[in-house]
C-alpha cells in the first residue's frame, strides 16, 4: 500500500500497528507496571514506563518501523499514545492471538489487512480504561491475570495460541475463589469468584469471547464473573467462554455497564490485553469513540467471521 503517516510495527494483541508504535503480542512474564491505582477518586495511576515513552517517541516522529518489535505488551502503550496523539490506527494481524483484529473483522492475511489500511477509511472505536491504563479488549483479575504471569514469551513463541492452553492447564488446579466487591450503576455486590473480566471488545485471550454480541464501538463494557465452586467447572464452561454465552450459566454473573469499580481484600494484579498493568482497586470505564482505526464496518448479525 502507499506510504502513510506512521509505519508498520510488530504484532500486538490485534497485530502490528500502523500510524503508531507496534510490538509483539502482550503476555510476557512480569509484575504489573506500577502499583496501586484506586477506584473512584482513588490514587493517581502508576507513572509511565519505557513502553509508553517509546511509543510516544514513535508517534511524535510519525515513524514506528520496528520501534517496539521486541517489546512485550506494547499494544497497551500504543493505545495510550494513539489516544493522545489523535492519529488513525492500522492493524496487521501478525500476533499470536490477533484478538482486536478479530473483533474488528479484519482479514487474517496480512497483505489483505494492508489493503484495508490503504483503502478503507478509519472509523471510531472505543477504548477501555482501568486506573488510567487504556486497553482495547479486556481487563481481568483472578485466573486470567495469573495466566498472564505464567505465559512466558518463550512459551508463546514456541507454541503460539496452544501456549495459552498449556499455561492455563498448569495454573488451573491452583486456582482458588477470592472475594471481590463490585460497584456499578448505584449498587455494590460482594461475590466469591475465580475470575472477573470487563470487556471493551468481543474477543480476548487467544480464542475467548467476552460476550457474543459485543462490539468494540457500542459504548459499553461487558462484565462477567466466574463464580464457580470448583476449578473443574471451568472446563465445562470452556465452550461457552469461546462462544461468549457464559453469561447464561447459573454460576456466571454478567451485565453491561459503562463504569465499574472492583475492590479486593488484598491488592490483586489486573491484566489488560495480556499484560499486568495495575492493581486493585480497579476503576474501569469506557471511552466511547476514543480513537480511529482502519477497519470495515461491522458485519451484519449472523455473517461469519473472515478469520478461520
Amino acid at each position: 500500500p502507499p506510504r502513510r503517516r506512521g509505519g508498520a510495527g510488530g504484532a500486538g494483541a490485534g497485530g502490528g500497528v500502523v500510524g503508531g508504535a507496534g510490538g509483539r503480542e502482550a503476555g510476557g512474564r512480569g509484575r504489573p507496571r506500577g502499583g496501586g491505582g484506586g477506584g473512584m477518586g482513588g490514587p493517581a495511576p502508576p507513572a509511565e514506563d519505557h513502553h509508553v515513552a517509546g511509543a510516544r517517541v514513535g508517534m511524535d516522529q510519525r515513524l514506528a518501523v520496528g520501534l517496539a518489535r521486541r517489546w512485550l505488551g506494547t499494544l497497551n502503550a500504543a493505545a495510550q499514545a494513539l489516544a493522545e496523539a489523535h492519529l488513525p490506527l492500522g492493524i496487521l494481524p501478525l500476533g499470536t492471538a490477533n484478538d482486536l483484529a478479530r473483533s474488528l473483522g479484519l482479514p487474517a492475511d496480512p497483505l489483505a489487512a494492508a489493503e484495508v489500511i490503504a483503502t478503507v477509511p478509519a472509523r471510531p472505536i472505543d477504548l477501555g480504561c482501568v486506573n488510567g491504563h487504556y486497553f482495547f479488549n479486556v481487563a481481568s483479575i483472578g485466573f486470567s491475570a495469573d495466566l498472564a504471569g505464567e505465559l512466558t514469551a518463550d512459551l508463546k513463541r514456541r507454541l503460539g495460541t496452544i501456549g495459552y492452553g498449556v499455561a492455563a492447564f498448569r495454573l488451573l488446579r491452583r486456582a482458588r475463589p477470592f472475594t471481590v466487591y463490585i460497584e456499578h450503576d448505584g449498587t455494590v455486590e460482594m461475590v466469591r469468584t475465580i475470575q472477573v473480566s470487563v470487556g471493551n471488545g468481543r474477543h480476548y485471550g487467544g480464542g475467548m469471547t467476552v460476550e457474543e454480541n459485543a462490539t468494540v464501538d457500542d459504548g459499553l463494557l461487558n462484565f462477567y464473573s466466574l463464580e464457580v465452586a470448583h476449578w473443574w467447572r471451568l472446563l465445562a464452561l470452556l465452550p461457552a467462554l469461546r462462544r461468549g454465552t457464559q453469561g447464561k450459566a447459573a454460576d456466571v454473573r454478567a451485565f453491561q455497564t459503562t463504569e465499574v469499580v472492583l475492590r479486593t481484600k488484598k491488592p490483586r494484579p489486573v491484566n489488560t490485553d495480556g499484560e499486568l498493568t495495575t492493581y486493585t482497586p480497579a476503576h474501569v470505564r469506557v471511552l466511547p469513540k476514543a480513537i480511529q482505526v482502519h477497519a470495515p464496518q461491522p458485519a451484519p448479525p449472523g455473517r461469519p467471521s473472515i478469520f478461520p
